[in-house]
């Protein structure tokens, strides 16, 4: 196992004007080379996470410490500079009066020619090598943010912080950029925390996932751990988008108006939700079935349906392309095994 980059314990942040601490007792451990994605709706505290990790807020409580070293305790305050950290904005904060390798190399504490072979070092880390000489305006949003990201690699930090760098491009070049970014981190080594809202960009780019809502950490683990095995019903319905249906147990029964499924459950309530993602659902034509499509949506790779139960409850399912269903018709529901998860009331 990998040494710990980053160890933080018990975390709590309160600004006075609201009564909600905005980050609220969270600990937890990140491995040296892993890439955390904090992943939550605005508001729930990641950003405010992130600048007491980087040294700009001072937590009222807790302990952290980058590479074995403390750099916030009770009797310990390092400041951002001195903890040997990178960061990428929001707004990618380039100097529009610099070229890219002046950008690059600006602050490098170094002589005039390890500068110079750091900066191109890093160039060729981003592939930018041929315009080191551009200024800012003369790049995309794309070759900004790599720009960007070079300069933050420069001075060979143990720990990035990324601030939704890819909330400012249009959706091909995030798409690209996010394989880009991940890429470069794991090429250079270097471990990092990347805030996001985006549940897909979080999935694709994370080694560790860590989802929060109001200041709490919900869940952290791999991807695969928060996706398919969500901790909580707020987890499961912000990072996978399912289905949630009232239930009632008899036995390991559980019953719902569109089925009944077996769920091995610990439980020990008789009513509550289950949870069902929407590529789990598998649809079948049924003349008497109960359940019918009122909405088809070609998204390229499948379709999203929409689907009305007997009670009018709305509910989705996504298929593969090869399964074309018209809107209107009945359909009979069944469910990918032990794809059923409850969550008691």
């Amino acid at each position: 196992m990998q040494p710990e980059i980053l160890d933080l314990q018990n975390i709590t942040k309160s600004f006075t004007e609201s009564k909600i601490p905005a980050v609220n007792n969270i600990s937890f451990t990140l491995q040296q080379g892993d890439i955390l994605a904090l992943l939550g709706p605005s508001g729930c505290g990641k950003t405010t996470l992130l600048r007491i990790i980087g040294g700009f807020e001072y937590p009222q409580t807790g302990e952290i410490k980058i590479a074995d070293r403390k750099v916030c305790c009770p009797m310990t305050w390092i400041p951002p500079e001195k903890r040997d950290i990178g960061i990428v904005f929001q707004d990618y904060a380039l100097f529009p009066h610099l070229t890219v390798a002046q950008n690059v190399g600006f602050g490098l504490k170094l002589d005039k020619h390890q500068t110079k072979k750091r900066v191109a070092d890093v160039l060729n880390l981003v592939r930018l090598e041929t315009l080191e000489q551009r200024y800012p305006y003369e790049l995309s949003g794309g070759q900004q943010q790599r720009v960007a990201l070079a300069r933050a690699l420069a001075p060979q930090p143990k720990l990035m912080l990324l601030d939704e760098p890819l909330c400012n491009l249009d959706i091909q070049v995030r798409l690209q950029l996010r394989e880009e970014i991940r890429d470069i981190l794991k090429r250079a080594g270097t471990s990092a925390i990347f805030i996001t809202h985006d549940q897909e960009e979080a999935l694709a780019i994370a080694d560790v996932v860590g989802v929060m809502r109001q200041g709490h950490l919900e869940q952290i683990g791999t991807p695969e751990e928060v996706y398919s095995h969500p901790a909580s019903r707020f987890v499961a319905e912000f990072v996978t988008q399912a289905n949630f249906l009232p239930a009632r147990r008899q036995g390991n029964i559980w019953q719902t108006e569109i089925g009944d499924f077996e769920i091995d459950s610990k439980r020990d309530r008789d009513t509550g939700e289950i949870m069902i993602r929407q590529e789990d659902l598998i649809l079948n034509p049924d003349t008497n079935a109960k359940v019918k499509i009122t909405k088809r949506r070609f998204l390229g790779r499948e379709y999203r349906y929409c689907l009305e139960t007997a009670s009018g409850r709305e509910i989705h399912a996504r298929t593969m392309t090869d399964t074309v269903l018209p809107e209107g018709i009945s359909v009979k529901i069944s469910i990918v095994d032990n794809a059923v998860k409850v969550f008691s009331e």
